[in-house]
Order: C-alpha cells, then sequence, then structure tokens
C-alpha cells in the first residue's frame, strides 16, 4: 500500500521574537527625535495575543506603527499577523491602539484555505484540525504544488507549512 505523505498549514507567531520586536521599536521611538516627547508606550501581552499602544498624537501613533512593522519584519515576522483596531481616545488626550496578533487559523481562513485546495483539481486531501490544516497526498510533489498554491494566493493572514512526513 503507497504511503501517504502529508503537512500542516498552521499561522503561527514566535512570540519571544515578537518580544524583541516590541522591544526594539520601543528603544527606538523613544531615541528618535521627533517621537521622544510622545511618552509612547507598547505592551505585548502574549496570554491575550495583543499589542496595546499608547502615544501622544496620530502622527507618534503612526510613526510607532511603522518602526514596529519593520521590527517584525526583520524578525521574520509577518506583519499579516498584525490586525489592527481602531485607535481610541485614552486619558490626558492621548491615543490608545489595540493590536491583535493573529495566531492559529480561524475557522473562515481554515475553510477558504480548503476550498482554494479543492478547486485546484490536485489529488490531495485537506482537512481542517483545530487552528490548522492538515495536507494528504500520496505524491510529494501535489503536497510540493498546495504549498505552492498557498504562498502565491493573496492571504491576508500569515501561513506556515510545518510537520512534513
Amino acid at each position: 500500500m503507497a504511503q501517504n505523505h502529508s503537512f500542516d498549514i498552521v499561522s503561527e507567531i514566535d512570540f519571544q521574537e515578537a518580544d524583541n520586536a516590541v522591544n526594539q521599536a520601543l528603544k527606538e521611538i523613544h531615541q528618535r527625535y521627533d517621537l521622544k516627547d510622545s511618552n509612547t508606550e507598547l505592551e505585548l501581552n502574549k496570554k491575550d495575543k495583543l499589542i496595546t499602544m499608547n502615544t501622544k498624537d496620530d502622527y507618534s501613533r503612526k510613526s510607532s506603527i511603522d518602526i514596529l512593522e519593520t521590527k517584525f519584519i526583520r524578525r521574520n515576522i509577518s506583519i499579516k499577523a498584525l490586525n489592527f483596531n481602531e485607535p481610541e481616545a485614552a486619558s490626558g488626550g492621548r491615543l490608545k491602539q489595540i493590536i491583535n496578533l493573529q495566531s492559529g487559523i480561524s475557522k473562515e481562513n481554515a475553510k477558504i484555505i480548503t476550498k482554494m485546495i479543492k478547486d485546484s483539481k490536485l489529488k490531495v486531501n485537506a482537512q481542517i484540525q483545530d487552528e490548522q490544516v492538515r495536507v494528504t497526498a500520496p505524491k510529494i510533489d501535489d503536497l510540493q504544488a498546495v504549498i505552492t498554491l498557498v504562498k502565491q494566493a493573496e492571504l491576508d493572514f500569515p501561513t506556515q507549512f510545518v510537520n512534513m512526513k
């Protein structure tokens, strides 16, 4: 009997790297001449998978986001993992913004992936398991084709491919 090969499509964040990125961003924000007086705070909450930003005004908010995104990219964390909520007023006329970190593939996103794989007519089987999608196939070439397909798709969340067997 031919052996099936498989891998999992996941959407994960290395929270240690995210923590490093947040700390580096804060350091740069506090050193930058135009942002020094903004008293910007960035706080990573690993348990709730979010970053809270508190800053002086919209200029410092946008500049701080640019810096944060740059630090994420440098640490090989896709900025697609950052989901920005609307900024809201905070005490003292300041701005607060919550940035959710996407970790795990939601049911809706998993359905998008499995439908895309089905529509490709490749001889593979894709099934949703918790917050990931397991893909199995008799031929490793078909699995490679699925990886290429998913990488080329314009998904609005990051994906990684793990547990290749």
